[in-house]
């Protein structure tokens, strides 16, 4: 049975530093991690309250790397040891429950065994993350979380130095889009991009060529990018089914197309900006 505490979220408690068993689900310590799966109960919570969730042992080890402070993290008792390095070093404290307290608590079987709560970080400006960046990929309204999260991994794998969002889109540092990049949204900096569509003028002007993904037939074929085209490029895609708008399209300066066959028009987003970041990567 889930349990509803949505009254406990007003207020989210500060843990206390230590180690500590946790047998009851409805322990105030927990409230955190409570209805996981409730993307709208999330997104309204975690980021107004300064947290997100890293779900799994290599994520949280990946976040932790990259410098965020955790609240607490919460474990499988059976799961201990692979936690138990970092209890004697964190300050944050670490709880310990059963299976069936965790899924009371998060609304799901938590079959990673571990869970953290971690505070955000403010986000640059977009002008400092491209200040350091040679190839960028930019999404417009991409709000499937598991895409971000694909996306994320992708760039991270295949050499992309940033990551630029359009302010609808969905979060990075929600649990899912964690998950599935593998603790790669922390690897790749990113901000959002504003005032949009018009933001992209500022990524023109700090010397990025704007390259819209679309299947349109007039397109330019990714291989056929000139070498100019390619020395400092702006990946720009759009969600899944209506893709980039029209005001988007007009404020880029080319439109790509990945050629396709056998009658398929267009790939998933994630897998589309996998080939876009490989074919402008590969001679590096």
């Amino acid at each position: 049975m889930r349990l509803n505490r949505r009254v406990a979220y007003a207020q989210p408690p500060a843990p206390a530093p230590g180690d500590s068993a946790v047998g009851d689900a409805a322990d105030a310590r927990l409230d955190d991690y409570r209805e996981l799966t409730d993307v709208a109960l999330r997104t309204r919570y975690e980021p107004p309250h300064g947290l997100f969730i890293a779900e799994g042992e290599v994520v949280l080890r990946r976040a932790l790397r990259a410098g965020y402070r955790p609240r607490s993290i919460l474990v499988d008792t059976k799961r201990y040891g692979q936690v138990a390095d970092l209890a004697a070093t964190l300050d944050s404290p670490v709880y310990t429950a059963g299976q069936d307290v965790l899924e009371a608590v998060t609304g799901f079987h938590v079959h990673r065994g571990v869970l953290a709560s971690f505070h955000r970080r403010p986000l640059p400006p977009a002008e400092q993350v491209l200040a350091g960046a040679r190839r960028v990929l930019i999404l417009e309204d991409v709000n499937n979380h598991t895409n971000v999260g694909a996306v994320f991994r992708g760039a991270a794998g295949l050499g992309l130095d940033a990551v630029l969002l359009s302010p609808s889109c969905a979060d990075p540092l929600y649990r899912r889009s964690v998950r599935v990049s593998m603790g790669e949204v922390f690897a790749v900096p990113y901000a959002r991009l504003t005032p949009w569509p018009t933001g992209l003028a500022a990524v023109r002007a700090a010397g990025f060529t704007v390259l819209a993904l679309t299947p349109a037939p007039d397109a330019v074929r990714l291989q056929d990018l000139t070498e100019g085209q390619r020395r400092r490029p702006a990946l720009l895609f759009g969600a899944e089914g209506p893709g980039l708008s029209g005001a988007a399209l007009s404020a880029s300066d080319v439109r790509v197309r990945i050629p396709m066959r056998g009658g398929v028009d267009s790939l998933n987003v994630a897998a589309s900006a996998a080939v876009a970041c490989w074919e402008l990567c590969r001679t590096d």
